[in-house]
C-alpha cells in the first residue's frame, strides 16, 4: 500500500486531486497527475491500472510524455 494504513485509496486519490474514474476527458495535465501520483507513491501502479482502465502500455505511454516535458521544462 502506498498510501497510510489508517487511509483508503480513494482518500489518496482525493488527496491528490486526481480523478475519481477513468470517465473523465483525459487532458495531457490529468494524465500527468497520475503518472506523478504513481511515481511519488501515492498511489500504486496496479490502483491507477484497475481505476483508469489502463493497459500497461498505454500507462507506459503517458510516463513518455512526462518525462519528454519534464526534460523541455530543464532545458
Amino acid at each position: 500500500m502506498a498510501y497510510p494504513y489508517d487511509s483508503t485509496v480513494s482518500a489518496a486519490i482525493k488527496a491528490a486531486g486526481l480523478p475519481k474514474s477513468h470517465k473523465v476527458h483525459w487532458s495531457e495535465q490529468r494524465k500527468a497527475d497520475v503518472v506523478r501520483a504513481v511515481r511519488d507513491k501515492l498511489i500504486t501502479f496496479d490502483e491507477a491500472r484497475w481505476r483508469y482502465l489502463l493497459s500497461r502500455s498505454e500507462f507506459r505511454q503517458w510516463e513518455e510524455k512526462v518525462r519528454e516535458q519534464e526534460a523541455k521544462e530543464l532545458a
